[in-house]
């Protein structure tokens, strides 16, 4: 069997991920083994009626999360060395560690919700065995024009773990990079509910969109010449930014529809506003296009 401190597969005994810890295995089921995995520390007491509600909670969050993260379980009667170093002023009380050093907690019962947003917070320090690695690669290789291969990819990543948002958001991207928009509309709306929201499969609905609006836009060449002789045409305008963001011009139709913005903000139901969040939305949120954009268009909308 595993140590403790060990990582191991999301199939592990309860015992291998929920423990109690004494004085004397605390450095080692706690400390060292938090170099290698989130351990959270349940201090707690027979006779402490909210003890008996937390700790199970607690237990079935752990558990839900699949080895991502460890639980110790100290009693503090019997281990009152360990809760006079950490202060222990009163019980319940939980601390999690990450690298051999307590990083987060808080005292008392919590409702459900917290509980499972305090251990899924902790899941995401110590990545994903392995899971990251392999989306890093498929975006590479969807970056690289091997979409085939990314889609491929992103559906094993699926298999092992079907609600992970940048896996979902990625299969959808790259059914969009080999032209397949049907799938990938029946991908978007076949999304699991707790990643319907995300901003990765946001991301990759926004692209499906614009993907969409490609199909229908006019010569560059043509718009371009109709906004130069008529200004004020705001349709063209708009058709020019479609245009352009289908060549992959995307800074440049981003301009085009923060002018049409400051030309006539409410034209068409704000339809310059709507498009530019499309795009944002689209895009990576640490994009400079994205963030330049958003910056221009919060100066109008203010001025």
């Amino acid at each position: 069997m595993l140590e403790f401190g060990q990582k191991q597969a999301a199939t592990a005994p309860v015992a291998d991920l929920v423990r109690d810890v004494t004085e004397a295995t605390f450095m080692a089921d706690v400390i060292e083994a938090s170099k290698d995995v989130p351990v959270i520390v349940d201090f707690w007491a027979p006779w402490c009626g909210p003890c008996k509600t937390l700790g199970p909670a607690l237990e079935a969050a752990v558990m839900a999360a699949k080895g991502k993260v460890r639980m110790a379980k100290v009693n503090v009667d019997e281990n009152q060395m360990i809760s006079a170093q950490l202060r222990i002023q009163s019980i319940p009380t939980v601390y999690a560690f990450w690298q051999g050093k307590p990083v987060d907690g808080f005292q008392g019962a919590v409702a459900g919700s917290e509980i499972k947003a305090f251990v899924d917070k902790l899941a995401g320090l110590a990545g994903d065995g392995g899971l990251a690695d392999a989306i890093a690669a498929a975006e590479a290789m969807l970056a690289e024009g091997a979409a085939v291969d990314a889609a491929e990819t992103f559906a094993a990543i699926l298999g092992e773990e079907p609600e992970n948002a940048q896996a979902y958001g990625g299969l959808v991207r790259s059914h969009l990079a080999l032209g397949n928009l049907d799938q990938a509309e029946g991908l978007l709306a076949a999304a699991p509910t707790k990643i319907t929201g995300s901003v990765e499969v946001e991301a990759a609905r926004a692209q499906l969109e614009l993907a969409r609006q490609a199909a229908s836009a006019g010569p560059v060449t043509d718009l371009l010449n109709e906004v130069q002789a008529h200004p004020d045409n705001h349709q063209a305008r708009f058709d020019l930014a479609l245009a352009l963001h289908a060549e992959g011009k995307v800074e440049q139709a981003v301009d085009e529809l923060l002018d049409l913005f400051r030309r006539d903000r409410d034209w068409n139901d704000g339809a310059a506003k709507s498009q530019l969040f499309t795009i944002f939305d689209a895009l990576k949120p640490t994009d400079p296009i994205a963030l330049k954009g958003r910056r221009k268009l919060s100066s109008l909308i203010f001025s």
